[in-house]
């Protein structure tokens, strides 16, 4: 099967931080790379790069526009250590959500989630489902182990 080249790549407009953005997030993720540097007059103008496998594009246009909740990435954990990992090197210096919501120090937000909330939350025994609900939504960083006392029907320590 032939492998398909993704047409649509996230663009990131900073301020003048695309390069060390990019490296920041290079330094966190284990499979990225940067792919491309172009400047502009002497100075960084994009960057293109890649973390675990989604291709990411940053421009340093200016003050103009600033990230906002709208959109955020999601990025799919799957052990505690590896949430706790990316949640406390992607918050550092940025400020720490709900429900595995957080905002880095460019204050793009990302979702670290572990995808045992998804297998949790798809019981069919909709009490299991819901208990595992009302567990996430007083957590700030997921703690899997919560959410399976939750679904055991369990009270969180």
């Amino acid at each position: 099967m032939p492998q398909i080249t993704p047409r649509i790549t996230p663009f990131l407009w900073f301020d003048s931080q695309a390069e060390e953005a990019m490296n920041h997030y290079l330094s966190i993720f284990k499979n990225g790379r940067a792919l491309n540097v172009s400047r502009k007059d002497g100075k960084v103008f994009t960057v293109t790069f890649e973390l675990e496998g989604q291709r990411f594009m940053a421009l340093n246009a200016g003050p103009i526009f600033k990230f906002n909740e709208a959109v955020s990435f999601f990025v799919s954990c799957e052990t505690q250590a590896e949430v706790d990992e990316l949640w406390e090197k992607l918050s550092a210096s940025g400020e720490k959500g709900r429900c595995g919501w957080l905002k880095d120090k460019y204050g793009l937000s990302w979702q670290v989630i572990p995808k045992a909330l998804g297998q949790l939350m798809s019981d069919p025994d909709p009490k299991k489902a819901k208990a595992v609900m009302q567990a996430m939504l007083k957590m700030n960083k997921i703690i899997i182990a919560d959410l399976e006392k939750a679904h055991a029907g369990e009270a969180a320590a």
